[in-house]
């Protein structure tokens, strides 16, 4: 179930509830009893590496056009 954040207004307390996304707008209520809170934007990031089997491609650069990329031409 994902996790969403909060702040409330009143005393500003960030907490976070896990609720499903269908109610990830519904109000919530701030651990010490507040009602006015704000769901916060939550950032995902997303690490990795590139293939360490070789280099990145690259765009080539052929002609354009005609029925094999302009390579079977003049």
């Amino acid at each position: 179930m994902p996790r969403y954040e909060y702040r409330c207004r009143t005393c500003g307390d960030t907490f976070e509830l896990s609720r499903p996304m269908a109610e990830s707008s519904a109000p919530a209520a701030c651990p010490a009893g507040h009602d006015d809170t704000v769901k916060l934007l939550s950032a995902v990031a997303v690490g990795g590496t590139a293939s360490a089997s070789g280099p990145a491609p690259t765009a080539s650069s052929g002609g354009g056009g005609g029925c094999c990329g302009g390579g079977c031409c003049g």
